[in-house]
């Protein structure tokens, strides 16, 4: 993914607990190369430049989990549409879902193409029966829910609807048009949408329902969708949710792999932050990084949510980590 915005309808909501709208990864205001609390310590780990970004793995779930989950009108929906849009999410992983992003905005094939040319090689059309009638499949305004999209309506034709694709605007006029029945089925992310629902059923400060446990999160959307009257499928093993990156050079050299290792090697004074200006007071960004694994920054540089800002900071060794997307196409290491 070539920016943050095309995600932005998609993650705005994951993670909050008492704002509707607050950023899932991020916190205060701030300025490049502000220095941080006095809490840090060490030596810490400076930037190292690089070309490939990786994502250091969330071994302590400091994220909510944003599977991709098919959601769906319960009036509209049957067992022949749900099979065949869970196909598609079982076909998934995040590195799936990173080469789809990638044949979309790196490679500017359109998303009808790169879901024409994936089902193909998944075997998408295989196996599925019993559907009759049109099915309308929601798309929010950006190229991966399109894609998903597009692989939902292949596999509800192979079934025997007749899918058509349409593209809505942000998730309050999409949502209620899913619970009219003016869209049948739609692409959603698990933690995103539990969170929505569940502000809206109880309140923009109601405790958060979704986690980074999968199972807990999805059970609790369950519980919302079925009082909204919507539906939902299996959650994909792929994910669109934030994440931490470093370059695939800085990596190497300090041999991490989860946010543990670095953890254990890089907190201190040397070791820069790149994210959004509310990062260092959202517990899903700086906080959460130094309460969940303890680490400690020396400065932070301010960046954008997972964008080319952020991302360049961290190629040209301004930044020794950053705030990105789990599936952004830019993360495709081919």
């Amino acid at each position: 993914m070539a920016t943050h915005t095309r995600r932005a309808s998609v993650l705005l909501l994951a993670g909050v607990t008492a704002a509707a709208f607050a950023l899932t990864g991020c916190g205060q205001a701030g300025s490049s190369g502000t220095e941080a609390p006095a809490t840090a310590s060490g030596a810490g780990c400076a930037p190292v430049a690089g070309d490939q970004l990786v994502v250091l793995d969330d071994d302590k779930h400091l994220q909510n989990t944003d599977n991709v989950i098919a959601v769906a009108n319960a009036k509209r929906s049957t067992p022949a549409l749900l099979a065949a849009v869970d196909k598609v999410g079982a076909a998934l992983d995040t590195p799936k879902l990173i080469a789809l992003n990638k044949a979309v905005e790196v490679e500017r094939k359109t998303s009808e193409v790169a879901a024409q040319e994936f089902a193909a090689q998944a075997g998408l059309t295989s196996g599925l029966s019993g559907g009759s009638g049109p099915v309308v499949v929601g798309a929010a305004n950006f190229p991966e829910s399109k894609t998903l999209a597009e692989l939902y309506k292949i596999a509800l034709n192979a079934a025997g609807f007749q899918a058509t694709v349409q593209v809505s605007g942000n998730r309050e006029l999409y949502e209620a048009a899913l619970e009219r029945g003016e869209l049948t089925v739609f692409p959603e992310y698990a933690a995103t949408l539990t969170e929505f629902l569940n502000q809206k059923q109880n309140g923009k400060d109601a405790a958060a329902k979704a986690s980074g446990d999968v199972n807990a999160t999805v059970a609790a959307l369950k519980e919302l969708a079925t009082k909204a009257g919507l539906t939902v499928g299996t959650p994909s093993p792929a994910a669109d949710q934030n994440a931490y990156a470093v370059t695939k050079a800085f990596a190497d050299q300090h041999q991490v792999k989860t946010l543990s290792d670095f953890a254990a090697k890089c907190s201190g004074k040397a070791t820069v932050l790149a994210g959004p200006p509310e990062c260092p007071e959202r517990s899903f960004c700086q906080l959460g990084l130094e309460k969940t694994y303890g680490i400690t920054f020396g400065s932070f540089q301010q960046a954008d949510t997972g964008g080319p800002q952020t991302k360049t900071a961290l190629t040209t060794g301004k930044a020794t980590i950053g705030l990105v997307f789990s599936s952004d196409g830019s993360l495709a290491t081919s």
